[in-house]
Order: structure tokens, then C-alpha cells, then sequence
């Protein structure tokens, strides 16, 4: 009897509407729906024109980092957008971008990794890249490979940074400081085909002098490693617009990596980076039903627990708007703080979410930027698993980003039910 069951702790997302088809808006999905369940919405021509404008524009290689929104949908409008080679971080993600893309760059770039998942991903899924940041984990994928240079082994020292101005600091879990990031490297290359230095800003950084700064450190430790280096990854972290944030472009994000690179004076060495929130932050969006008013706080079927995560504790601010089929809006703005469907009081989310005066119970909000950590965070906690995915037409719901489709089309061909 087979006593050791494996399950998801979410529920899928459940598809709805052919894609080969026109695709809907979310107006008019609302009006026919009437969803009473989370609809997330994905903007397939947002992601695509988005991955178009950062594959065109960094001067590198481009690595979409999956764990940022695995959804098959979105792969597929970033590879629609150009993107050929994908961070992983697992197994899972890895067996799932070999699925989709069979002739996909594949990199495993997670530190610290399952002995299983390195051969896994080595014998089964031809993936030759592998990140380290000690001479534990070292020792660990030589000898769960059995390779070295002339097997094409690809071995990535990642650095770690000094905590700076990011909105999420990741300084602390992951990397080697800089003499023992040069010792790494120099053990490391003679059992390299390739050879790569990796370091992390922090996700959400406003600061193009961040990487210009991170840039400087690694060739420090390139020099002192002593060895040559073929790759320099510049990892993620790339911004992107919120109510209460306008980065700056990425093309002076771009400008400072070039610059910087190009000052370390490493003769045929490459440039990569890691986008993910850069990349689909834009394509994504939550629609949500209001389900009970108190003074300015709105009781919705979503939230920290499933894809406002970010809403809450880290208290990003999110675009959102007032769907309401039926009905005129109040011209006037208020401020709302939102709460979840959970019995949990930490389920609340601060905005403040700026929406019509009017609103009440039965109406719905679409709360947009969600396509980064949003669907992806989601948990089956108290029972709030279920929700349903639609692809739409819609353009971005916030800022004239690269490739923008228009905000909001005419000519829905479906009916408000009845």
C-alpha cells in the first residue's frame, strides 16, 4: 500500500475562455461572470511587449526568474516576447520550463540545493549552469554531476552584498564574502567549461548606482580570485512602477550595469541578469469581490494569503479601480484599507486603496501590478484556495510602461447577465 501521498497545497488556478480566440475584457468577463471567487487576470501582449523591451535593451543575455510567476501563460507570452533562457530555482521549475521550452537555456541558480535535484536536473534535463556561494555546495554538484569542463559543467559564485536601499533586502541568506567569494572562484575554475561571478541587489531596487556599486565589488574579487571569468550576472531586482513609486527608467539601470562592465576590462567575459518583477509585475492583476463595508474598511474574497501578500505586511501599494457593471460611480476618491477572507487578523492589507466613495457590498475591484509574486504566493490557509484564471486584453492598469497595448478597449461582444 502506498502510505506517502504527494499534494498540492493549492488548489490550480482554473482556466477559463479559449485563448485562440478574440480574448475578453475585464469589464466585460465581470459583467458575464459575476465571479464570487478571485479572477485572476493575465495580459498576455503586456508580458510579451514588456520581456520584448528588457531583451532589446540589456546589453546580455536575459534569465527570466520563474519563481517571480510560474504560470504556463506567462512563459509563454515571455518567450512569445523573446526571452530563450530561464533562472530556476527548483526542480519543480526546472522540469516545468523543459516541458514547455525543449531547446530553453536552463540555470540553476538557487545556492543551496537538493543532492536529488542536481541530478535530476543534470542527467534528466540537460541543465549544464549551477550556482554556489560555499565549497560545501561545490564539492555537493561536482559530485552529484560527475562533470567538470569538458562535460560543459557551468559553476556560478554567488556574492554577497552589503544591505542596501532595496525594498527587499536579500544581503542576508545567500552569498560569499568577497575573500572567500575570490577563493571559491579560483577552486572552482578548473572544473568549469564555464566560469561566472553572481551577485543580487535586492528586489525592488530604485537605485541604478546600486549595480554600478555591486559591479565595482565584483571585479575587486575577480581580480583577486586571479582567474578568468566568462560570465558577470547582475541577478534581478529591476523596478517597476507603483502608486507611490516611479522609478527611474530602465534604461539608466542598463546605462550603469554597461558602464560598469565594460570599466572591469574582462576580454570576452558576458553580461546576464535575472528580471522578474520587470518583466510581469504589469501583466497581472487580481479582481476581487467586495463582501461586507465598515466605515472605510472593505472585507474582500482575497488577501495576504493568497495574491495580496505584498499588500499586506511589506505594504506595497497597488493600482485599482471600481468595477461596477450596473450602476453610476461616485466621482469622488476614498481611501480604504482591505481585509481578507480569512478569521486571521493579520489578513489586512493598509493601502490605502483609493476607489469611489459609494462603494459597497456586491461590487467588484480589480487591483492591478499583481503579476509579480501575486498568483504565485498563493496558500490553501482556512480554506481559501479557489480562485480562477482568465486571460484578457486589457492594457497595464498603471504608467505607459514599454510596449503598453491600449489602457482599455471598445467593442465587447459579450452580454451582462441577466
Amino acid at each position: 500500500m502506498d502510505l506517502i501521498r504527494a499534494r498540492a497545497a493549492v488548489a490550480p488556478l482554473r482556466r477559463e475562455f479559449d485563448t485562440a480566440t478574440a480574448l475578453p475584457s475585464v469589464d466585460a468577463l465581470v459583467a458575464v461572470t459575476r465571479p464570487e471567487e478571485p479572477m485572476h487576470c493575465l495580459r498576455p501582449a503586456t508580458i510579451a511587449a514588456a520581456a520584448s523591451a528588457f531583451v532589446q535593451g540589456f546589453p546580455g543575455e536575459t534569465l527570466y526568474a520563474v519563481k517571480c510567476n510560474p504560470e504556463p501563460a506567462v512563459l509563454r507570452a515571455l518567450w512569445e516576447g523573446g526571452v530563450r533562457h530561464f533562472d530556476c530555482a527548483s526542480a519543480a521549475e526546472v522540469a516545468l520550463v523543459r516541458t514547455m521550452f525543449p531547446e530553453a537555456g536552463i540555470h540553476f541558480m538557487h545556492p543551496v540545493k537538493a543532492r536529488s535535484a542536481i541530478r535530476e536536473a543534470w542527467q534528466r534535463h540537460g541543465v549544464q549552469d549551477f550556482v554556489l556561494d560555499t565549497a560545501e555546495e561545490l564539492a555537493k554538484i561536482l559530485a552529484e554531476t560527475g562533470a567538470g569542463a569538458d562535460q560543459g559543467l557551468g559553476l556560478f559564485v554567488r556574492l554577497a552584498l552589503p544591505k542596501g536601499v532595496a525594498r527587499y533586502d536579500l544581503s542576508g541568506k545567500f552569498g560569499a564574502e568577497a575573500e572567500e567569494a575570490a577563493a571559491l572562484l579560483r577552486a572552482a575554475r578548473p572544473h568549469a567549461a564555464r566560469l561566472g561571478l553572481h551577485f543580487h541587489v535586492g528586489s525592488q531596487c530604485l537605485d541604478p548606482l546600486a549595480w554600478r556599486r555591486a559591479m565595482e565589488l565584483a571585479g575587486s574579487v575577480i581580480r583577486a580570485a586571479g582567474v578568468p571569468v566568462e560570465v558577470v550576472d547582475v541577478g534581478g531586482g529591476f523596478p517597476v512602477a507603483y502608486p507611490d513609486v516611479t522609478p527611474p527608467p530602465l534604461g539608466a539601470f542598463f546605462a550603469e550595469i554597461e558602464a560598469a562592465f565594460e570599466a572591469l576590462d574582462l576580454p570576452g567575459a558576458m553580461l546576464w541578469a535575472e528580471p522578474g518583477r520587470a518583466l510581469v509585475a504589469g501583466g497581472g492583476s487580481v479582481v476581487v469581490q467586495v463582501q461586507q463595508r465598515r466605515g472605510s474598511d472593505l472585507y474582500v474574497n482575497d488577501g495576504v494569503y493568497g495574491a495580496l501578500s505584498d499588500a499586506g505586511a511589506p505594504g506595497f501599494q497597488f493600482p485599482c479601480r471600481l468595477v461596477r457593471p450596473e450602476g453610476e460611480v461616485s466621482g469622488t476618491l476614498q481611501g480604504f484599507a482591505l481585509y481578507g477572507p480569512t478569521c486571521d487578523s493579520a489578513d489586512r492589507m493598509a493601502g490605502p486603496f483609493w476607489l469611489p466613495e459609494d462603494v459597497r457590498e456586491g461590487d467588484w475591484i480589480e487591483i492591478g501590478q499583481l503579476g509579480a509574486y501575486g498568483a504565485c504566493l498563493r496558500t490553501a490557509f482556512n480554506g481559501f484556495d479557489r480562485a480562477r484564471l482568465v486571460e484578457v486584453r486589457d492594457g497595464p492598469m498603471l504608467g505607459e510602461e514599454a510596449g503598453e497595448v491600449p489602457e482599455r478597449m471598445a467593442g465587447e461582444t459579450l452580454r451582462p447577465a441577466a
